[in-house]
């Protein structure tokens, strides 16, 4: 997953940290440390040359974007993560946080046979269309998409509101690609949504982790307490992709007790070896003050509320940090499928103009892993749910299940390796065997939500399905301090 953020892919920054890159630091960073590789430097200017002497189109030879490209190609190959964000993509970059962005709604990688949709976002044209994820978008209208670089595509993929684009996609289990024809509009995403349900039961889905997540999660969570509807509470964060660290660290904070770790980094320099715990120095954004934390206001009932959260495949970054705490600390019970496995934190590096001024370029860097707090690193691997249940009654739905194991220079040691490549082969063998695909449709959320509804089963202390096979499954004896028990206020789930 390349994570630049653009009109098309709305994609994640897993740390809010920034901080200034110039020549001078470079220089300096490099002092007393390994001399300069001068041969290597040397066949660089003499490749340089050559292109500047001999490539047939002249205008594609002009320095900056020669430079640019070099910049772009060093860091593409060091991780998925890891990019050189342009004049564009730093705008868009900064945009993404604030929740506004225009083009179609997805999160995408590239992949060898086209685009590859890891998630579509809630509300967005794209999942008014019905995209899913793992679907390859293999031609962008009549255009194939497999020998154009991510950015290149998602280049062609921009435009004005209002505008058509037609899409050819390629989905496992059917026979023929699919065609749509999407209208392009300002995507507007509201992080953090609310629905109440029967039995006094809170369901609150988080879409993005963004600036303003843990205090729309903290309004939320009051007026559930006012309506009595925080008797048992269900967090989806299936199709998340991610988004900021200390919003991430604030929705834990909203159901943890004070001071307990949420996330540990760990990185080669000393201050990307830390601990991120439940407190508003860890959660706040810079411009917030103490008065306007709403976590801390948070009614009690929250820290003992029975709760389930929900992940999938596309659950990646900040969202499988929070689904990791909540596991760890045994606050809640995890169910749907194993998530992404992103377990990489990317530092924001602006990039100063040589001629002084505000940043309008900047570097997106992986300097560091995260770890839950048991000391696990999910990097490639994901979290496992505690209870897993299908897409639909019927099974999953069919898809490429593309997760971080599969990208190219991905993260990974030799025993993240051995692990990924276990999980891989168990999780195979769960999925669609032929070419039938689940009739059942629905939006998260909605009347039809079948993991939503075997999530409310387990708060009740009732049988579930997991679609996996014909019988309801009984929930266990630890499941039945639920909603459903005669001394239902606040009852805390044991894991």
């Amino acid at each position: 997953m390349m994570h630049i953020f653009t009109p098309l892919t709305k994609t994640v920054i897993s740390a809010a940290v920034c901080a200034f890159l110039s020549t001078t630091a470079l220089a300096a960073a490099t002092q007393g440390k390994e001399p300069l590789p001068l041969q290597e430097i040397r066949q660089f200017t003499d490749v340089y040359s050559a292109i500047k002497a001999y490539y047939v189109d002249e205008d594609q030879t002009k320095d900056a974007q020669l430079l640019e490209n070099a910049l772009a190609g060093m860091l593409a190959g060091l991780d998925p993560h890891s990019a050189y964000l342009d004049e564009e993509a730093f705008k868009d970059m900064k945009e993404g946080t604030e929740g506004e962005f225009g083009g179609l709604g997805l999160e995408v990688t590239m992949d060898a046979s086209g685009v590859l949709v890891i998630a579509p976002i809630d509300d967005t044209p794209a999942a008014r269309a019905g995209i899913l994820a793992g679907d390859i978008i293999i031609k962008i209208d009549n255009q194939a998409t497999r020998a154009l670089s991510l950015s290149e595509n998602v280049n062609r993929m921009r435009g004005k509101p209002k505008t058509k684009i037609d899409l050819v996609i390629a989905r496992k289990g059917l026979d023929k690609p699919l065609e749509m024809t999407i209208t392009r509009d300002i995507i507007k995403v509201q992080s953090v949504k609310m629905k109440e349900l029967a039995d006094g039961i809170g369901y609150i889905r988080i879409s993005q982790f963004q600036e303003h997540t843990a205090n729309d999660l903290a309004k939320y969570l009051i007026e559930l307490n006012k309506k009595n509807h925080l008797k048992g509470l269900v967090l989806d964060l299936r199709n998340d992709p991610g988004g900021l660290l200390n919003a991430a660290v604030g929705v834990v904070s909203a159901f943890v007790d004070k001071d307990k770790i949420v996330v540990s980094t760990k990185g080669r320099t000393p201050d990307a070896n830390r601990d991120f715990k439940t407190r508003p120095a860890d959660y706040l954004n810079f411009d917030q003050k103490p008065s306007d934390d709403l976590i801390a206001k948070l009614p009690a009932s929250t820290k003992t509320v029975p709760m389930v959260v929900l992940i999938n495949s596309a659950s990646a970054s900040a969202s499988e940090i929070v689904s990791g705490a909540l596991q760890d600390h045994k606050r809640a019970k995890i169910m749907g499928r194993q998530s992404f496995g992103k377990g990489s934190v990317q530092t924001v590096l602006p990039i100063r103009p040589m001629e002084g001024g505000e940043p309008k370029t900047g570097i997106k860097l992986t300097t560091s892993r995260y770890y839950t707090p048991s000391g696990r690193s999910i990097q490639a691997t994901g979290i496992t749910p505690d209870i897993e249940i299908a897409d639909t009654a019927e099974g999953n739905y069919a898809s490429f299940n593309i997760r971080e194991a599969d990208l190219a220079h991905h993260l990974k040691s030799e025993q993240e390796r051995r692990e990924s490549e276990k999980k891989m082969i168990e999780a195979s063998k769960k999925e669609v065997k032929n070419s039938e695909q689940p009739k059942t449709r629905y939006f998260f959320g909605d009347d039809n939500d079948f993991q939503l509804q075997q999530a409310v089963h387990v708060l009740k202390g009732e049988p579930y399905v997991t679609g996996f096979e014909s019988k309801a499954v009984k929930t266990n004896q630890a499941d039945k301090k639920s909603v459903s028990s005669s001394n239902v206020k606040n009852k805390k789930i044991d894991q």
